[in-house]
């Protein structure tokens, strides 16, 4: 922890930055979410250290409120994709047979559709919440989380181990939690990185297109659709929450790698 790389310290910084306002939203912001507060569009001041959005808003506010609703959504999908496609990967894996042809069938079936379509559809005909919005992200997600999941526990069932805890009597709950789990955790967390980023790019999609979180709610893809018309008379509202995106995505990965390299070196490590 005290060789942390000047990338990985960043992306450190604006992780923690960015993670910290949106637990502590109410706390620090100036304004209300949905508080009109001055004119439209008014230019960045002490008052509005952001400006104002498209009907007076105090965009600062609702670039706070907008972050704790953009990260609460995709954390809690990414954990949900998590949960389900690790769990169902390692069965497949372990269980083999017509459990893993089942499961992989249906994934590729899934994955056949693209994920936006899926959700643009499902969305439409249903209620749009934000439980809702989590329920259909995860499960859309899970699907790549079960391939990778599924590929290295392939790999990782053939090694003596896992035979000898089979020979032993192990049943199956233990060879997955206790022998392929903490030996799949490097990619693992790695792609938990990518997929968390994935996910604040697909609900800031869907609130762009109008399916996301809807209003008076405010996410950051929301954000830029309620201010995008602004961009033509050089009005930057609509550009500060992309780049609020935009350098989340990039922090996250650059945490994400470093993790993932720590973990590999750990291991070679222990194994030398």
């Amino acid at each position: 922890m005290m060789r942390i790389p000047l990338a990985a310290l960043i992306g450190l910084f604006f992780t923690a930055l960015y993670f910290l306002g949106a637990i502590f939203a109410p706390l620090i912001a100036p304004y209300g979410m949905a508080e009109i507060v001055g004119d439209t569009w008014e230019e960045w001041s002490w008052a509005h250290p952001l400006g104002t959005d498209s009907i007076g808003r105090d965009l600062l506010s609702r670039m706070i409120y907008g972050g704790q609703i953009t990260i609460f959504v995709a954390a809690a999908a990414t954990a949900l994709s998590f949960i389900t496609g690790t769990v169902l990967g390692f069965v497949a894996a372990v269980r083999g047979g017509w459990v893993d042809q089942v499961l992989s069938r249906m994934v590729d079936l899934v994955m056949s559709i693209p994920s936006l379509i899926s959700a643009l559809v499902i969305l439409s005909v249903t209620p749009v919440t934000v439980p809702v919005l989590i329920l259909v992200m995860g499960l859309l997600d899970a699907t790549r989380v079960y391939r990778l999941a599924r590929a290295v526990a392939v790999d990782i069932t053939v090694m003596d181990y896992v035979e000898a805890a089979r020979l032993r009597g192990e049943r199956q709950k233990w060879i997955i939690f206790r022998e392929i789990l903490p030996n799949a955790l490097s990619p693992l967390i790695s792609e938990m990185g990518l997929r968390f980023i994935f996910a604040v790019l697909f609900i800031s999609t869907l609130s762009f297109l109008g399916l996301g979180v809807q209003p008076p709610l405010a996410d950051w893809g929301g954000i830029v659709k309620e201010n995008r018309e602004g961009i033509v008379y050089g009005i930057p509202a609509a550009l500060v929450p992309a780049f609020a995106i935009a350098t989340l995505a990039i922090s996250v990965n650059l945490v994400a790698d470093w993790v993932l390299n720590r973990t590999s070196s750990l291991k070679g490590g222990r194994g030398g």
